[in-house]
């Protein structure tokens, strides 16, 4: 895969001088961690990020286009990094997203025709964007990768990923359930078919000493979530932790642990600032944080350094990744004041 920055002579573009790039480049490594937030814009929206400390460098567009489902708010956390990162890189950011595979290709398919900058794309169902993203490097324009698909980005031809490997994520969790004396756990999937959700839960299996099920609800319909698990809590008194997948699938599932009247306990992967809440009460075990904010800034950031600079994390050949770290009680307060401002 050629990795050279495309020509824009014809766009009568200038490069930055030296030192706009070092203040820039010292910006981005001065940003760290952080992520969260509330979610469902599928339509595309643009960012316009706040002018103080923006790049000299020529003007970009930047096209994010993600599988967020309405409602989830994981996304706003991601989106609000990459607004960070379009704020400082001069970079006109344009958010879309739907969780349909295939309609997430045709944003993708959008964005080149419209003949954007860069490309940063999930890769929940990879086989799904395979061909659009080779329309997209045909094109010329960069694509790399966050949150969804670390083990198939370099398959399909993107330049980076940053994110979390699943499988390690989930393992780290399978140790930590077995560390609390659990016996048997239910693993809640909110989307078929979604790689990484899988990933977490077969990690989980492989480490966790005791039985692992896993549950598929309707991640799209809270009510529908609550009741699918509080039927299975009620069915099943033998389950002693609910993991769940994402933020607000944990919360709902303090609801349905109460409707049932169980005893479970209840670890999920991934924040945002009410979730710190429950962990600092109780009322939650613990998180596995991925940190959502992180990806969302370097995904965005990393094109307007390889397009400025010639740059590209892990070389092309390993990604960057941001998990996973636990949130429990013993650090939860610190983590609590970042996710109050939707940065975690």
């Amino acid at each position: 895969m050629d990795r050279t920055p495309r020509d824009r002579s014809s766009r009568s573009r200038s490069r930055s001088t030296t030192s706009a790039l070092a203040v820039a480049a010292a910006a981005a490594l001065v940003l760290a961690g952080c992520s969260s937030g509330s979610g469902g814009k599928k339509a595309e929206e643009s960012a316009e990020g706040a002018a103080a400390g923006k790049a000299s460098t020529p003007r970009m567009t930047v096209a994010l286009i993600t599988h967020q489902s309405p409602g989830d708010t994981f996304w706003d956390i991601v989106r609000k990094g990459a607004e960070a990162a379009a704020a400082k890189g001069n970079i006109k950011l344009v958010y879309s997203a739907d969780p349909g595979a295939g309609n997430q290709a045709n944003l993708v398919q959008n964005a080149i025709d419209q003949k954007v900058d860069g490309i940063a794309v999930t890769l929940a169902k990879p086989d799904a964007l395979k061909e659009v993203v080779s329309k997209a490097n045909a094109a010329g324009i960069p694509v790399v990768g966050l949150n969804s698909g670390v083990s198939e980005w370099r398959r399909l031809g993107l330049l980076e990923f940053f994110g979390q490997d699943e499988t390690v994520a989930g393992e780290a969790l399978g140790k930590r359930l077995n560390e609390s004396g659990a016996r048997r756990a239910v693993c809640v999937i909110q989307e078929q078919g979604n790689i990484g959700l899988t990933q977490r839960c077969d990690g989980v299996r492989k480490t966790f000493s005791g039985d692992t099920e896993t549950l598929y609800v309707n991640g799209t319909d809270m009510p529908s979530v609550k009741s699918t698990i509080t039927a299975k809590l009620e069915e099943d008194d033998a389950i002693d932790y609910v993991v769940t997948l994402g933020a607000p699938y944990a919360l709902t599932a303090v609801q349905s642990v109460s409707e049932a009247g169980s005893k479970a306990k209840i670890a999920t992967f991934d924040l945002n600032k009410q979730l710190t809440g429950a962990i600092g009460d109780g009322t939650i075990a613990f998180a596995v944080d991925q940190q959502p904010y992180l990806q969302g800034y370097l995904a965005v950031d990393s094109l307007w350094l390889y397009e400025n600079n010639g740059n590209y994390s892990g070389g092309g050949e390993q990604p960057v990744l941001t998990g996973p770290a636990f949130v429990d009680k013993s650090n939860v307060d610190r983590v609590a004041g970042f996710a109050a401002k939707g940065t975690r």
